[in-house]
């Protein structure tokens, strides 16, 4: 009758037939009445004892199963995935598989230590690494010149240290335990300080005067410090006082500048700053901008027998009107306001008229100033006053007409109801002629064309004429000199041409 092998927790690993041996798992299972058993079974039990020790893993192992890793000296167990060691780390210069949260990665290749967390990600726990030598913070005991001892953190980088912090002050002593950084020394250090002392740090300025506080500060080269130049910062101004009662002062007398007090900054009179030049009674403020005779600044304070002031530029002593630029054609003021200006302007944006301002315009423009154009003309309007002469020598009014009537055509007052005027004839009564220059323009605002009533202007005229002659409205508005009831004006002009041409008529409608 087989064997049921039945594993710890009820469930049937195998069955062993009667006089076999099974061969499933790194342990044999023997079958009843199998002939030589007792060397099975005590194969089996040596590797019970062994734990299967050997430098390859068992290949037929079950859940729960030991193994003793004899290529690392590790006690393994089998999970049913993968081989887990009982104890330590899992060594291996890779990152490992199969590992759980907690579980500890020894990385053959850097001598460090992983650990898997809840992530599924190695964290490293130490050595940390950067270079070829150490660069970590580490905590040391070294010993002060009275061989009192004392805990230092020392940053080192590539086995130099850098900077040490320290809770309290001492000096050095110049041999040290081997276990301390070769860097931290009385060469490197000459003096530790309460809180972080940089490297090279000179004792220079290291003081315990009433100056320092018992704060934990950085000693060294910094952007800010307890002294500037050797100098406490107490006794420099300070911002935060918004009263301004705690300033630097100074006597009456100032502080001057220069080896030979050039210059002097004081109060004089009792409450007017000053700025004195005390050697010569000039004062340049800006750049020297160029190395002649001719050099000029921004600007000079000058005070002399005959001049007194301030002046842009350089000064010239022999010529008292020399015209100072405020700026120049490259290099333009944004604006400068001021009351009043003296002097002549090349140009002005507005031109004061009472209390308003006018800018200038060539066209029509309301609340503009008329200025003339290229040719010479001035446009308006209208123009109010008195003319003592004009350009042109009719006076016109605007009727409206059927259609767009040539120059010098003679119209009379038509009876169509849509417009006023039409071209004459030699039994209508003529009232004008269409306007080329019309001199003076009544009813401007009104639609038509301009009629000259009264003056002189060209008129249109078939066959020959004399100055002198009477012309007549003969048919569409054209005139001649035969005599009609429809009087237009007398030729200024003679013309013996048979066809229509403009001849300058005198109106007498």
């Amino acid at each position: 009758m087989a064997y049921i092998i039945n594993k710890f927790n009820g469930t049937q690993l195998l069955s062993v037939e009667d006089g076999t041996v099974d061969n499933t798992t790194d342990i044999k299972f023997v079958g009843k009445n199998y002939s030589g058993y007792g060397e099975i079974q005590n194969e089996n039990m040596l590797h019970l004892m062994e734990h299967f020790a050997g430098t390859s893993a068992p290949t037929k192992a079950v859940p729960g199963q030991i193994w003793f890793d004899s290529s690392l000296n590790k006690l393994k167990f089998y999970t049913g995935a993968q081989w887990k060691a009982t104890g330590g780390a899992q060594v291996s210069a890779t990152e490992p598989t199969g590992l759980t949260t907690g579980d500890l990665w020894f990385k053959s290749d850097t001598n460090q230590i992983y650990v898997r967390t809840a992530a599924d990600e190695f964290e490293l726990v130490g050595p940390q690494a950067a270079g070829t030598g150490a660069t970590q913070l580490r905590s040391v005991t070294v010993q002060d010149v009275g061989s009192t001892e004392h805990a230092i953190v020392v940053a080192l980088v590539e086995d130099n240290a850098q900077f040490i912090i320290s809770d309290s002050e001492f000096t050095l002593k110049s041999s040290q335990e081997a276990t301390v950084p070769v860097g931290v020394n009385s060469t490197n250090f000459p003096k530790i300080k309460k809180g972080i002392t940089l490297l090279n740090t000179s004792t220079l300025g290291i003081t315990t005067d009433a100056g320092d506080t018992d704060e934990p500060v950085i000693w060294g080269t910094a952007s800010d410090a307890l002294r500037l130049g050797g100098v406490l910062a107490s006794d420099y101004i300070t911002t935060s006082d918004t009263n301004f009662t705690n300033l630097v002062t100074f006597a009456d007398a100032g502080f001057k500048v220069g080896d030979d007090s050039d210059l002097a900054v004081k109060i004089v009179d009792g409450n007017v700053g000053s700025i004195q030049n005390e050697v010569g009674e000039e004062i340049r403020l800006g750049v020297k901008l160029t190395t002649d005779t001719s050099a000029k600044y921004v600007m000079k304070i000058m005070k002399t027998a005959s001049l007194n002031g301030v002046f842009p530029y350089a000064y010239s002593a022999t010529n008292a009107d020399l015209q100072y630029n405020l700026g120049s054609s490259t290099l333009k003021w944004n604006q400068v306001h001021a009351v009043s200006f003296k002097g002549t302007a090349d140009n002005a944006n507005a031109l004061l008229v009472g209390s308003s301002y006018f800018s200038a315009a060539l066209d029509e423009t309301a609340s503009s100033i008329a200025v003339r154009d290229s040719s010479g003309n001035i446009v308006a309007n209208e123009f109010t006053g008195v003319a003592s002469r004009a350009r042109y020598a009719d006076l016109a009014e605007k009727y409206t007409t059927a259609e767009e009537l040539p120059a010098g055509t003679a119209v009379a007052v038509c009876e169509h109801p849509d417009h006023e005027v039409e071209p004459a004839s030699a039994s209508n009564f003529c009232i004008g002629v269409v306007s080329t220059d019309p001199a003076y323009m009544m009813n401007s605002e009104a639609e038509g064309q301009y009629i000259g009533l009264k003056g002189r202007l060209p008129v249109r005229v078939k066959g020959p004429v004399k100055k002198g002659q009477a012309v007549y409205a003969l048919s569409d508005g054209v005139c001649t000199t035969l005599a009609t009831s429809a009087l237009v004006g007398v030729a200024l002009e003679s013309n013996d041409s048979d066809d229509e041409k403009l001849v300058e008529c005198v109106l007498k409608t």
